[in-house]
């Protein structure tokens, strides 16, 4: 019954992250080589370093005819300039060649005037307007020079990534092996997702919820299915896990009841509790070890609460793993719809819905009570920390809203 007494001391979030990883120690998994064709969404391991110029050559920007600038000094509307049209590699004076958009730029050619700036007259142009040295043109390495860093390693690859690739010639890149997550849920209560539940039960979505996110940042979910609230069940999965994966995640059990019996599975294994207990809201119990030098991360068994554990935890030890440069979620200044009161000592998990209205962007706060309401998290797109020393927040205020999905073409619309 001594459990029964609650958590003795909470630790900030900032504190219970640094403590952790730095006991942690996690390190990048491993790298591999891969087609471009598969390296969406993938971290980058190495610099990728252009053995080419881009372009390779001066090219031209539009359809029209390659000049020399001084040849057109004076042009107008009202006094054209007469070059004559040539078929050659070459471009003389009062000289002009036909050119395309992409075409290398002839020699002797300086600038390229646009198509419909001239009129096309037996063997001659008439060129209406006067162009600078350089117009229209761009010119060899411009875009990216040999021996240059095109793009940084710990990148997550982009299609513009890709394409700036496969400009250069490249057919593979060398990027960060996926991190494999080991996902468990411990509860008697629990059944499998496509079962019926019989009265007293719930459905698990805690593992399918945990294992999206794990697939949305990069890494390799394995799914370690139901454990009962059984000390020793609890502690051969996380074990299994602990050989199977580089980290271990669980929900449920992660309080200090009876049957929360996560953190005592740990170290009963010989592992270490480095933290239990975060204040912060939802997601208190959220505890944090080690075993055999792995992290397992407890996250509780309410899904708001799993997700928010992730979100400050989880997320941040996977993307090291990956090697990934430092990531956030997209940030956005907006103002607070309408009161909201916190809690003192506690880092709480605002959820918001972003919309644009009359060309400001608005956060409106989510109504949820408790940790164990999903559709909060549907409800909205983003979230703001509010922090420890705060009572609450005021209309009107200006928050900082870390964005989890798009602000939709709807919302901006009713502006």
């Amino acid at each position: 019954m001594v459990r029964l007494k609650g958590f003795e001391k909470l630790r900030s979030v900032d504190d219970a992250l640094k403590t952790f990883l730095r006991e942690a120690k996690p390190k990048v998994i491993g790298r591999e080589k891969v087609p471009l064709n598969e390296a969406y969404g993938r971290i980058l391991a190495s610099d990728i370093v252009a053995e080419i110029d881009i372009p390779p050559f001066d090219k031209s920007l539009m359809d029209g005819f390659a000049v020399r600038a001084e040849d057109t000094i004076g042009a107008s509307i009202y006094s054209p300039r007469k070059l004559k049209v040539v078929d050659k590699d070459f471009v003389g004076k009062l000289e002009a060649k036909r050119i395309w958009t992409g075409n290398p730029i002839p020699k002797g050619a300086d600038a390229v005037v646009e198509l419909e700036r001239t009129r096309v007259l037996n063997g001659e142009i008439e060129v209406f307007t006067q162009v600078a040295p350089g117009r229209n043109i761009s010119v060899k390495g411009e875009d990216i020079r040999r021996g240059e860093v095109a793009v940084k390693a710990g990148v997550r690859l982009r299609p513009q990534h890709l394409g700036l690739a496969a400009s250069l010639g490249l057919t593979h890149l060398e990027v960060a092996k996926k991190p494999k997550t080991f996902i468990l849920s411990t509860g008697d209560e629990l059944v499998e997702v496509g079962e019926k539940p019989s009265e007293g039960k719930i459905i698990d979505s805690n593992r399918l919820i945990l294992s999206s996110m794990c697939r949305e940042l990069g890494a390799e979910p394995i799914d370690g299915g139901i454990v009962k609230d059984d000390l020793a069940e609890i502690s051969s999965a996380i074990k299994f896990g602990v050989k199977k994966a580089d980290m271990v995640i669980t929900s449920g059990g992660t309080s200090v009841g009876e049957r929360d019996l996560t953190p005592l599975a740990i170290e009963k294994l010989g592992g270490r509790v480095i933290v239990h207990g975060v204040a912060i809201r939802p997601g208190m119990p959220t505890a944090l070890g080690l075993v055999e030098g792995k992290p397992v991360i407890a996250l509780s068994g309410n899904p708001v609460a799993a997700i928010v554990g992730f979100e400050l935890f989880v997320r941040p030890l996977i993307l090291t793993l990956l090697g990934a440069s430092r990531e956030h979620r997209p940030l956005l200044k907006a103002k607070l719809a309408r009161n909201v009161a916190s809690t003192l000592g506690f880092q709480v998990f605002l959820r918001v819905k972003v919309s644009l209205t009359s060309g400001e962007f608005i956060a409106e706060p989510v109504r949820a009570r408790g940790s164990s309401i999903i559709s909060s998290m549907t409800g909205s797109n983003g979230y703001v920390l509010i922090p420890p020393d705060r009572e609450g927040l005021l209309a009107g205020e200006e928050v900082l809203v870390h964005l989890f999905d798009d602000v939709g073409v709807e919302d901006c619309l009713e502006s």
